[in-house]
């Protein structure tokens, strides 16, 4: 993601009901672990670093571009700059590793999950999530720089393949997918922009629906998912 759309996304993510409710989905996953040494790639904002703090997680945020770790140090964080498809971490040191919306971006997606299971402890815990289904690539995807969207068995199998065992997978953003799919047609580059107060409202409160409803795996247009590797 070039620097531009980096402190757009800065600008949006406290708000923004798509970040929201995202810190949200990531809260459920992790709030029951013991807190230990935790790495958020992708870290940009730093929203998601934010949750794992407050859950008592030693994080390190990690970030590619220099214009994503200025941002990260710019709000207090801890950061490193580094690709997250060779991560300068130690073997087996990590509790929990983050990557919500990173792997989309990777030219070598497999060598990222494997850097992932080599840093992580044995019971360590991944969690990510990725854009689904290939049918909704437009202009906003170029403009964010993805390499690709997944069939959601597809990475399910990419991490797997990687020797990490996977624990929980859910679709998410499944009620706004039809009108994500008519505004992807329009599309003439990113979505990343500032929200109509009363739009973002009443975005929110469709999304977080799904909380209470049995959607979890009826077409989305993101899948979010929990990864251990195993023990032994």
């Amino acid at each position: 993601m070039e620097g531009a759309e980096i402190r757009k996304l800065v600008t949006l993510e406290d708000d923004h009901w798509w970040y929201r409710e995202r810190r949200h989905l990531l809260h459920r996953r992790v709030r029951d672990l013991p807190p230990g040494q935790a790495l958020d790639i992708g870290a940009a904002g730093g929203g998601n670093t934010r949750v794992l703090e407050s859950l008592g997680w030693d994080v390190l945020a990690l970030e590619f571009t220099a214009e994503g770790a200025e941002v990260a140090r710019e709000r207090g964080l801890e950061v490193i700059r580094a690709d997250a498809q060779a991560l300068p971490v130690a073997d087996a040191s990590l509790d929990l590793v983050t990557a919500l919306d990173v792997l989309e971006h990777l030219p070598d997606h497999e060598r990222a999950a494997a850097e992932i299971h080599r840093v992580l402890r044995p019971g360590g815990v991944l969690v990510a999530a990725v854009p689904v289904d290939q049918r909704l690539w437009s202009e906003h995807d170029v403009a964010v720089g993805h390499e690709r969207r997944y069939e959601p068995v597809e990475f399910l199998s990419l991490l797997r393949g990687a020797g990490l065992e996977v624990t929980a997978a859910r679709s998410w953003m499944v009620l706004l997918r039809p009108v994500v799919a008519l505004r992807r047609k329009r599309s003439q580059g990113s979505d990343l922009e500032e929200m109509n107060p009363v739009v973002n409202v009443g975005l929110t409160a469709i999304v977080r629906l799904e909380r209470f409803l049995p959607v979890s795996r009826a077409p989305g247009v993101s899948v979010f998912v929990t990864a251990r590797r195993p023990r032994r």
